[in-house]
């Protein structure tokens, strides 16, 4: 039997397989780049984030001075556009106002904080009396007096705590104040080192339109939060005086002051006051009006006033501003909640001026247009509509 073997292809050689053509040299070097320039970016993001938190004791008293500052500025244009004051008393009377304010708030606080401790016993006596009413709702014939609920407590470490808490309170609040002296002592300068810092008239204009779209958008928002606040807290002052709370100024300052709180202000501003009225008052209907009445002033507020008040300053998502209220809470307690908003505006506003971090504005943004778009940005959507263009198939007729 024979074996037939395959015939050889003499003349010819086997066809090999073409090797794949490797990217270009410009293309590996464009996505290195780019692996590497995102690996620092994640990197100095999370070095800048343990520098503010373990700095934090420096850096508050810092940022406080300069959300202040801008405060200052805002009302310096007013009060150069509405009152008859001459052009150099302008920003004098403005820092007065602001410390009038300041000082002011500190002895509303002070002074509502006195009457409340002043009547200690009979809050006391009257906690008593309403966790003996819940028991009866539930059926327990011996309800747990106050003294018996508070006994394995340590008072005494809670009073520590509070005093250092205030005692960090004052000493913030004074460093914040020597902040700001030397910033407004300071700002003939900042014109020079803005040229030093930018010696083109295209660099320089580009650095005053970002300070331009960060100071309105923080003034923006200052400026809704702070009317929106008022009308609230004069609206609750009234129902508090109607009903005959004590300390009625008191809650009233801080309606308007925890308003600048995204989300958590509202929310305390809502059970405040019904809380107190239920330790003043023997009966209920006025803890039960206040919060019916509050409810109502803060859906109104927020549902038809702000929204209509808000402009593009404050295009922001509310997933935004709660990462953005959960982290700096994190990284500064209480001042990092006040200032949480205004950070979230002005990373928006910096973030869509430019091409390559436009991106990180539409997704902060509520609409996904944060700003009109950059001159550069509008070139490269040119250039890739072009590129489109002219890789569609050509249709004929």
């Amino acid at each position: 039997m024979a074996i037939k073997l395959p015939q050889l292809n003499r003349g010819k050689r086997a066809p090999t397989p073409e090797p794949e053509a490797a990217p270009p040299a410009a293309a590996q070097s464009t996505e290195g780049s780019t692996v590497v320039r995102n690996s620092v970016a994640l990197v100095a993001v999370i070095l800048v984030g343990a520098a503010l938190y373990f700095m934090r004791s420096i850096v508050v008293p810092l940022a406080m001075a300069v959300f202040l500052l801008i405060m200052i500025e805002g009302l310096t244009r007013w009060v150069a556009s509405r009152l008859p004051v001459p052009k150099r008393a302008v920003g004098w009377v403005s820092a007065i106002l602001v410390f009038l304010s300041l000082f002011g708030s500190i002895w509303v606080i002070v002074d509502g904080l006195s009457g409340i401790v002043a009547q200690g016993q009979g809050i006391g006596e009257r906690l008593d009396q309403i966790i003996a009413d819940v028991a009866g709702l539930f059926g327990i014939q011996t309800p747990p007096a106050l003294r018996d609920l508070v006994a394995g407590m340590d008072l005494t470490g809670y009073a520590a705590r509070a005093a250092l808490t205030t005692q960090s309170v004052f000493s913030a609040a004074f460093f914040t104040l020597v902040y700001l002296g030397f910033m407004m002592a300071s700002k003939r300068s900042f014109i020079k080192k803005v040229v030093a810092l930018f010696p083109l008239k295209r660099e320089r204009y580009r650095a005053t339109q970002v300070f331009e779209r960060v100071r309105g958008g923080v003034e923006g928002y200052l400026m809704v939060q702070t009317v929106t606040g008022l009308m609230i807290s004069a609206t609750a002052w009234l129902i508090m005086v109607a009903v005959g709370l004590e300390n009625p100024l008191f809650w009233a300052f801080l309606i308007l002051l925890v308003g600048y709180i995204p989300v958590v202000g509202g929310a305390i501003a809502a059970v405040g006051p019904p809380l107190y009225a239920l330790v003043q008052f023997d009966t209920y209907w006025q803890a039960i009006v206040l919060f019916a009445g509050l409810q109502l002033i803060l859906q109104v507020s927020g549902n038809y006033i702000q929204p209509r008040m808000q402009g593009d300053n404050q295009n922001i998502d509310p997933i935004t501003v709660m990462l953005f209220l959960a982290l700096w809470s994190a990284l500064w307690g209480i001042p990092g909640a006040f200032l949480s908003t205004p950070i979230a505006v002005m990373v928006l506003a910096i973030t869509a001026q430019f091409a390559g971090t436009r991106w990180i504005a539409v997704l902060l943004s509520g609409d996904g247009d944060p700003y009109p778009v950059p001159p550069e940005q509008r070139k490269l959507i040119a250039e890739a509509k072009a590129r489109r263009k002219l890789a569609s198939p050509i249709k004929f007729s």
